[in-house]
């Protein structure tokens, strides 16, 4: 169910800099507020905090849903422009099951490989969810390991 826009207690929009502006019901505004994902692995469309500067929250969205398309749409730039986690969609293949070896994968944001140093730097995250965390310190997100492709499972359990 969608709400409608004149229940939303903020209005949100960027400034002439780039900047996220909200502004309350009161008339109170903020400049330079971040979307911050309570749970930005399991559910990282809700539980969303708007925090201005020192990190004090001015305003709580539930659910992005059920926000009118407008602010859906500046929330979602804003995150994918401070956060880089691509997700792993299948592994194409690894040079060894010994550390480190180079992976070979597809994600969400195209083909690419990375070094796995140390098996430890595969990290579950809830009952499915893998973060796999390459030489140079970026995550790589296995959303569902139970629902990746047969080939990349099989690699998978190698390594866990």
């Amino acid at each position: 169910m969608r709400t409608s826009i004149s229940t939303i207690p903020f209005q949100l929009r960027r400034d002439s800099f780039g900047k996220l502006v909200i502004t309350l019901e009161n008339g109170e505004e903020w400049v330079g507020v971040m979307p911050v994902r309570a749970f930005p692995i399991q559910a990282p469309t809700k539980g969303i905090s708007l925090v201005r500067d020192g990190g004090k929250e001015v305003a709580w969205i539930d659910d992005l849903a059920d926000m009118p398309d407008t602010i859906r749409a500046l929330i979602r730039e804003e995150i994918e422009g401070r956060e880089f986690i691509p997700e792993i969609l299948a592994i194409k293949e690894v040079s060894s099951f010994a550390t480190p070896c180079t992976w070979f994968v597809k994600t969400d944001r195209g083909d690419t490989e990375f070094v796995l140093k140390v098996d430890e730097d595969i990290r579950r995250i809830g009952e499915a969810s893998l973060l796999v965390a390459d030489s140079h310190g970026i995550n790589f997100l296995v959303r569902d390991m139970f629902k990746i492709d047969k080939h990349s499972r099989k690699i998978l359990d190698r390594f866990l």
